[in-house]
């Protein structure tokens, strides 16, 4: 464990040192889910567009409880395991560039683990209707990147999030397609 541990951090100071300073304002912005309004909101349209304000309604639903359960697994694992993020990791904190800084915990990124389980559960929604779908996994991609450039996150918390947000969200995927054909069977 120690030695992928050890990789984590090398991997974190080279993916970290790539960045500049002419950048941080663009990265800054891109880390908050706020600035992803746009995006967003196409996204709803599209779903609307497709499915209807019924099962759009019912896929906000079940967008919320999705957040909810990973945000609140996250930070029961972030509390259990206390991991320091990197930029209160003495080891490496005067050698990274440290554009924000965090007192909580690291492990796993609560950005990573959330933003696929969205991207999972909306993907199987939409694969079905757009060919182009898949692109929406580039929102977790960039997204989580963000973390790990503004000094919050080593690329293990980013992977590990992505993982438990991908099950999660399948998990919650196939509930909605439970819950849809149970209470919508005429939209199969």
């Amino acid at each position: 464990m120690e030695k992928i541990i050890h990789l984590d951090k090398q991997l974190f100071v080279f993916l970290n040192g790539l960045g500049s300073e002419q950048y941080d304002g663009l990265w800054l912005l891109i880390t908050k889910q706020f600035h992803w309004a746009p995006v967003f909101l196409f996204v709803f349209y599209l779903l609307y567009k497709k499915l209807g304000w019924k099962h759009l309604l019912l896929i906000l639903i079940f967008i919320a409880v999705t957040i909810a359960f990973t945000d609140q697994f996250t930070n029961l694992v972030k509390n259990n395991v206390q991991r320091l993020r990197p930029c209160n990791d003495l080891e490496i904190k005067n050698i990274i560039r440290i554009v924000k800084a965090s007192d909580t915990f690291s492990y796993f990124s609560g950005h990573a683990a959330n933003s696929m389980a969205t991207t999972v559960l909306v993907f199987s929604v939409l694969k079905k209707y757009y060919r182009y779908a898949f692109l929406l996994f580039l929102f977790p991609l960039i997204f989580a990147y963000s973390r790990i450039y503004l000094g919050l996150h080593f690329p293990g918390d980013i992977l590990s999030g992505y993982i438990f947000g991908a099950l999660f969200g399948f998990g919650f995927s196939k509930m909605y397609f439970i819950f849809r054909k149970i209470y919508f069977p005429d939209s199969l």
